[in-house]
């Protein structure tokens, strides 16, 4: 098969889903392209970026201006050469009565550029979150790619997204695309409470390879702290003020423990004060960006996953993070939040605890009680790999996805 990737930026670091993803449908000898958005930093990328030479197989969007006026003046000069090669095109991508907010503010415009040369066929179209669901419906529309179109739901599209373009964003995209995949069955029940006709919903989990996560027995060696891991970018829907706020409860417990904090983030300067506020800098590492690799290593040396996960000031929430994917393949009992797609993943008492939102007490809590209760740590690990192979792997779900295709 032929599949076109509409995505965000390209390659992203935080959102090795994507990758992971492609390269597999790659694996399976199937042929891709990737529309995208020139990512800021093209200098730090995930090694299958190289490996897969996927940087050659994708086009960038022109990058748009955030000010209107400068980007006018550049949809103007796009506009003109733009009719050089394909001027039916051009002048489809600008008609605001069919197209509304897409047109007028030009963002239709830049997204059909890479498509002017030539306008491709594909088996299939797939969308990666939902308002690049809408742009490939209308790219297609005006007749600038043509394929089945698939569109994955995450998270921040049906929540946060959805605050500032209205509950009825979706309504032309349901009607014509021909697949919808939310990533947890919770996702499906809110698409179809917004209007998404049932029978065109597939649940498809992201996943992972679990061959590239060695299972681990987890113990404690002697006089050794307890490391508790957050693998996580420093934004508010991590929760990662609520784990320290959490650990600062263990200050006493009886055995010593360290807290590291893998990710970075806009974040990071309000995280470093609470760090100092709440005087626990000897037991809080926050260890910056790492690589798969690193993390990989970090997570080797880790007793502990906790991942506190709430709702965003704006709506946001998690979909089902990867990085309690890879820790519960690798043995890691994990402490996270009962909301979202969560508990799809997670199973209460079992693989770990599930908690509420924004309740660093009950952190503090399982934690203490995991520290006293190290014996349950391999059961659990072996509970969680179990089911992360049974449910995430993304090798199984390379398979699924390709039958959704056909």
């Amino acid at each position: 098969m032929k599949i076109a990737f509409l995505v965000g930026a390209f390659p992203s670091i935080s959102e090795t889903f994507i990758l992971n993803q492609i390269t597999h449908i790659i694996d399976e000898q199937h042929t891709i392209d990737i529309y995208a958005s020139r990512p800021q930093n093209l200098t730090t990328v995930h090694p299958d970026v190289e490996t897969y030479q996927l940087l050659d197989c994708t086009q960038y969007y022109p990058p748009m201006p955030t000010n209107y006026l400068l980007r006018s003046l550049k949809a103007l000069l796009l506009v003109l050469k733009g009719c050089l090669t394909d001027p039916v095109l051009i002048f489809r991508s600008l008609n605001v009565w069919r197209y509304g907010k897409q047109a007028l503010s030009f963002r239709l415009l830049y997204a059909v550029i890479p498509f002017l040369k030539q306008r491709p066929t594909y088996d299939v179209v797939h969308c990666h979150f939902g308002h690049l669901g809408i742009l490939g419906s209308q790219l297609r529309d005006i007749g600038a790619v043509q394929g089945k179109l698939c569109t994955t739901f995450h998270a921040w599209d049906i929540t946060e997204y959805l605050t500032e373009a209205g509950v009825d964003a979706y309504r032309q995209l349901f009607s014509k695309g021909e697949r919808f995949l939310p990533i947890s069955h919770y996702w499906q029940n809110r698409l179809i409470e917004l209007g998404c006709p049932a029978h065109k919903i597939t649940v498809h989990h992201m996943g992972i390879d679990c061959d590239q996560f060695l299972w681990i027995a987890r113990q404690i060696q002697g006089d050794e702290p307890v490391q508790i891991t957050t693998v996580a970018r420093l934004v508010e829907k991590k929760g990662v003020e609520y784990g320290i706020r959490a650990i600062a409860q263990l200050k006493n417990c009886a055995s010593p423990v360290k807290y590291s904090i893998v990710g970075d983030g806009p974040l990071r300067d309000s995280i470093e004060q609470l760090i100092t506020e709440l005087d626990v800098g000897s037991m809080v590492e926050l260890v910056g960006w790492k690589s798969q690799d690193e993390v990989i290593e970090i997570l080797n040396q880790t007793h502990l996953l906790l991942a506190p996960s709430v709702t965003g000031q704006k709506g946001d929430q998690e979909g089902i993070p990867v990085a309690l994917m890879e820790a519960m393949a690798m043995g890691l009992p994990v402490v996270s939040t009962h909301y979202s797609g969560i508990p799809e993943l997670v199973e209460h008492d079992v693989s770990g605890f599930l908690l509420p939102e924004r309740d660093p007490d009950a952190i503090a809590e399982k934690l203490i009680y995991l520290i006293e209760h190290s014996e349950r740590w391999v059961k659990m690990g072996q509970s969680g790999r179990a089911y992360v192979q049974s449910h995430f792997n993304i090798n199984q779900l390379t398979q699924q996805l390709i039958r959704i295709y056909n």
